[in-house]
């Protein structure tokens, strides 16, 4: 009886495992989740992001390389190539490296389910200064501080997280406004798999973006700032340690200051392998 016991004991210990390990290949599309990597572990992830604003339309391809310090914090960095159009005018060139570092500080085990949550840090270089294309170059590093949790079950998830992005003074003096990003994300996956097994997860996301005015020598510029919200649809799907995800932002609410260019839509693809 006391072997069969402690068998059924190591059998749950064992599905928790596999469940949780399933579950801990699942962040969110467009917001962040409190996902890390395993100790030593690397992921590397080539994205491909657009947007369009009237007649404007911004593409970026992206590399992005993160390694697991310890099961609860990773770092990596964010290698963008970006093309720009405005009317007639097109410029491209290497965007601004990024630099960043999540901690996961909390995490609860249970029978396929694990919630976690984590803080982040992003260093948004100003790089695309050396191209020497204005469209390219903000002029500034900015900081983005940011505050993630998930819940991520068997059939069921959810994600919510809180982003402040510092923006800071430009070469040209223009203190170009602080953003608040936040986020609220479902996921579905209707059909529970294992782990070598191909899976599916839906997801619906809710992403609100609230920006101050930007301001030169004490006096605020009345065509910046303002809110927007989208409805985010998407997909991840996953082979063991391979997995793609895509998803488009349709915009549900704008409250732009001034005459400012309302979002179109947004839309992301990502290719991600863990090693």
């Amino acid at each position: 009886m006391m072997k069969g016991m402690m068998l059924k004991g190591l059998g749950i210990t064992l599905l928790t495992g596999l469940m949780s390990n399933a579950a801990l290949a699942h962040d969110p599309i467009f917001g962040v989740g409190p996902h890390v990597l395993f100790k030593n572990g690397f992921e590397a992830a080539a994205e491909i992001e657009t947007k369009k604003n009237d007649d404007e339309k911004e593409q970026a391809l992206a590399l992005e390389v993160t390694y697991g310090l310890t099961g609860d914090w990773a770092v990596g960095v964010d290698l963008p190539y970006e093309f720009r159009k405005e009317g007639s005018d097109s410029s491209s060139g290497n965007g601004d490296v990024s630099l960043f570092t999540k901690y996961r500080f909390w995490r609860r085990d249970s029978l396929g389910l694990q919630e976690s949550a984590a803080v982040l840090l992003k260093v948004v270089t100003d790089t695309a200064a050396r191209n020497k294309t204005p469209a390219l170059d903000k002029g500034t590093t900015d900081t983005i501080l940011g505050l993630a949790y998930g819940y991520e079950g068997r059939k069921w998830y959810r994600w919510a997280s809180v982003r402040y992005r510092f923006n800071g003074k430009n070469t040209a003096g223009v203190d170009r406004g602080d953003r608040i990003l936040l986020d609220f994300v479902g996921g579905l996956r209707p059909t529970p798999t294992g782990y070598l097994e191909p899976d599916t997860v839906w997801l619906l996301e809710l992403n609100g973006e609230y920006g101050q005015r930007a301001n030169l020598n004490g006096v605020a510029l009345s065509n910046t700032g303002g809110t927007e919200w989208f409805v985010s649809p998407g997909i991840f799907w996953t082979k063991r340690n391979f997995a793609i995800k895509a998803g488009v932002q349709i915009p549900v609410y704008h409250k732009l200051n001034g005459i400012q260019k309302e979002s179109d839509y947004r839309a992301k693809m990502v290719f991600e392998w863990h090693l």
